[in-house]
């Protein structure tokens, strides 16, 4: 097992800001390292700050970035015009966490020849959804008893797919269909996936459990019961030889859409009782994967379950992992958390417990495995830790729960030699990137020449990150980073597409432009006056400024606060470009968004009942009346109102209903305590209105919180 043989100290001073660097901290490292360069050496410069709810991110070779949100929009930055456009939107089934996952380019993407784009997404099927005309009963729910013809309705798939891209859209119509992970629809959790490539053009898939974790207290999810939806018994998933759910997938496509199989998975093709996809199984949520381009080491992060202590009668505590996979192996989930924290055989028909599962010797008795019985031992972790402050690990503080493998840097030397340096320098060459979602931090896996974790350091912890959710090297050597914002299942506040270059010392900073319109919606025609009032560059340098009011890519103004009127119809997204002409480098430019509608009014949606802070108790059947107020006629039907699970500052999505009226029935989730674990309901609506005749359409949401009875 890989151990941790020297440490740096580290102090974490809120959930929503990344630690700031004591004395020790900025020493990080083996004792004969230098010291990491100075946060002011870096700097963070927004891309798009209304990424809608985004999931994953691509950098292509040209420096444009692709990045997927869950509702399936494929969005393009251009940093030559600094605008940002629909690339593509799929039509994607969305109930709990479902939707539009991961992206990731060809190995042979060059923008003619090769311009392969793989994604992960939930097509719809004719899985049931919420039918508005009986509004108390929820269609799109599967039922969590029953016979198996009860569940079948709910069986589908989570697909990857390669495209091609078309300039700067996603042509879905050459859609390659190349591999189905089965899902069970209908409830939650665990559905995302993650793409990466290795060195020989190998596909490696990570996918989640498909497991609801609300109903186990917090440990595993080995619910055997025979009336009992199968989405409550991990063991069918992530424990069984036979399927692809929660695993890491390793395939080599093939120009047809087809794939083989590479040698050396974790069990050969032509086994019995086994998927030779398989390259890594028994992970719970391996939500971000990533490969070191230096060996091709898999670099792995997997959630954990919530159980806030151990519990000798059931198992360990919470835990994430980051694991460094070199070979095919079993990492022990839904038995054993690591290789020496088994949970307990648990009975729910009975609620009795057995006997701790043997991490050695795993054995598979459910009666939902299609697979081997006996399987593999269980592969140490590299890193582990829970809630509190980890004594192995204390510089990954203490907090949630949310680990993410960041990207090894690959430093390059001519990245460095033009007039505009932003490509990271040496020191991070070659280490491994941990970011932490509840936490907000990136840190930094120092590894010795056997490939252990010597020591783990903040990396420019005074820049804060908002929920993680991607980040990814790319080929000018910056840093791309996705952030989620904080908030649930939407355009959160601080949700953004962020570039983190390496500007050295004394480095001319890019500036940071502020873009506003007013009025910012009207009838046509409308004439709007644009401010780029508040923007500024730290060095002070003479500044040009440049709008396209339409985003065709022509600059409209150069004026800094221009005046434009909109003659036709339409939801046009007004960029600032913003350059400065001074410093010891060349040009430096930054772009700021504002949307304007013409022509159509944003619907305005609101909760009459429940209201924000209406206290509740968990497993209460709430009855809900969403009010909605438009230019256009409106449609009830169109209305979705989404019960979210919320924890701590992170949410699950329960449930989706349609109608302007109707009732949700809340989860109950054994094993939190409502206060500890900071749990409460959120009720999430929204409306998209038809547009038509010219008008775009557009969506208004509304959301409350409530507070568990207590």
């Amino acid at each position: 097992m890989r151990r941790l043989i020297g440490m740096a100290g580290g102090a974490l001073v809120a959930s929503t800001l990344v630690a700031m660097p004591s004395a020790t901290a900025q020493q990080a490292g083996p004792t004969d390292s230098p010291a990491p360069p100075p946060d002011e050496q870096f700097q963070k410069v927004t891309l798009n700050d209304t990424p809608g709810e985004p999931m994953d991110l691509a950098v292509l070779p040209d420096g444009r970035v692709l990045h997927t949100t869950r509702p399936g929009e494929v969005w393009l930055h251009d940093p030559d015009t600094g605008l940002n456009t629909l690339a593509a939107e799929l039509d994607v089934y969305q109930h709990d966490e479902e939707g539009l996952q991961s992206i990731a380019l060809d190995p042979g993407f060059n923008g003619t020849t090769n311009t392969g784009v793989y994604l992960y997404y939930s097509p719809p099927m004719d899985t049931p959804v919420d039918d508005p005309a009986t509004p108390d009963v929820n269609e799109g729910d599967a039922p969590l008893f029953g016979e198996p013809a009860d569940f079948e309705p709910f069986e589908g798939v989570i697909r990857l797919s390669r495209f091609e891209l078309d300039g700067d859209e996603l042509d879905l119509s050459t859609e390659q269909q190349i591999l189905d992970v089965p899902v069970d629809r209908g409830i939650c959790c665990h559905v995302g996936g993650d793409i990466v490539f290795d060195s020989d053009g190998n596909l490696y898939l990570s996918t989640g459990d498909d497991t609801n974790p609300f109903e186990s207290d917090g440990y595993a999810p080995i619910d055997e019961r025979a009336d009992r939806n199968p989405a409550f018994d991990a063991q069918r998933s992530s424990a069984n030889t036979n399927d692809l759910r929660g695993k890491v997938l390793r395939i080599d496509p093939e120009p047809d859409g087809s794939y083989s199989i590479p040698e050396g998975n974790l069990f050969e093709p032509g086994t019995e009782g086994t998927r030779p996809e398989i390259y890594a199984m028994g992970l719970r949520n391996p939500f971000r994967i990533e490969i070191d381009p230096h060996d091709d080491t898999l670099y792995v992060a997997d959630y954990s379950p919530d159980a806030g202590s151990a519990d000798p009668e059931r198992g360990p505590a919470g835990t994430g992992k980051w694991l460094s996979v070199e070979e095919p192996g079993n990492y022990g989930w839904p038995y054993c958390i690591t290789s020496e924290l088994p949970y307990v055989d648990y009975d729910f028909a009975t609620e009795t417990s057995g006997e701790p599962f043997d991490c050695s010797s795993p054995v598979n008795e459910s009666p939902h495995n299609t697979g081997l019985t006996e399987l593999p031992p269980v592969t140490p972790a590299e890193v582990w830790y829970s809630y509190d402050e980890s004594s192995e690990f204390p510089e990954l503080g203490s907090g949630g729960i949310g680990p993410m493998a960041g990207p090894a840097y690959d430093f390059d030397v001519r990245d460095t030699r033009g007039r505009a340096p932003v490509a990271w320098p040496e020191y991070y060459d070659g280490v491994p990137l941990f970011y932490e979602w509840t936490r907000d931090y990136v840190k930094a896996f120092h590894l010795d020449d056997d490939g252990d974790v010597a020591s783990i350091e903040d990396v420019i912890p005074s820049i804060v990150t908002n929920h993680p959710m991607d980040m990814e090297f790319g080929p000018n050597g910056a840093l791309y980073i996705l952030e989620y914002g904080a908030g649930y299942f939407a355009e959160n506040p601080g949700a953004q597409l962020a570039r983190v270059d390496y500007i050295g010392p004394g480095g001319n900073h890019t500036p940071q432009p502020v873009a506003a319109a007013d009025p910012s919606a009207g009838q046509a025609p409308l004439t709007v006056q644009f401010s780029s009032e508040g923007t500024t560059d730290a060095e002070g340098d003479r500044l040009i400024y440049e709008w396209d009011f339409d985003a065709d890519g022509t600059v409209d103004s150069r004026e800094q606060n221009p005046t434009h009127t909109y003659g036709e119809n339409g939801l046009y997204r007004a960029t600032l470009k913003v350059t400065d002409i001074g410093g010891r480098d060349r040009r430096k430019s930054a772009s700021a968004e504002v949307e304007v509608v013409v022509g159509n009014d944003r619907p305005v949606v609101e909760f009459v009942t429940p209201t924000d802070g209406d206290s509740f108790s968990f497993g209460d059947t709430v009855e809900y009346e969403v009010q909605v107020t438009d230019d256009q006629p409106f449609d009830c039907e169109a209305v979705t109102v989404t019960y979210i699970l919320g924890h701590n500052d992170h949410g699950h999505p329960q449930t989706t209903a349609n109608g302007c009226t109707g009732t949700i029935e809340t989860t109950e989730p054994s094993g939190h305590d409502p206060e500890v674990d900071d749990l409460h309901g959120v009720f999430d609506a929204t409306y998209t209105d038809p547009g038509g005749d010219g008008l775009p359409p557009l969506t208004g949401r509304d959301r409350v919180v409530l507070e568990p009875a207590g």
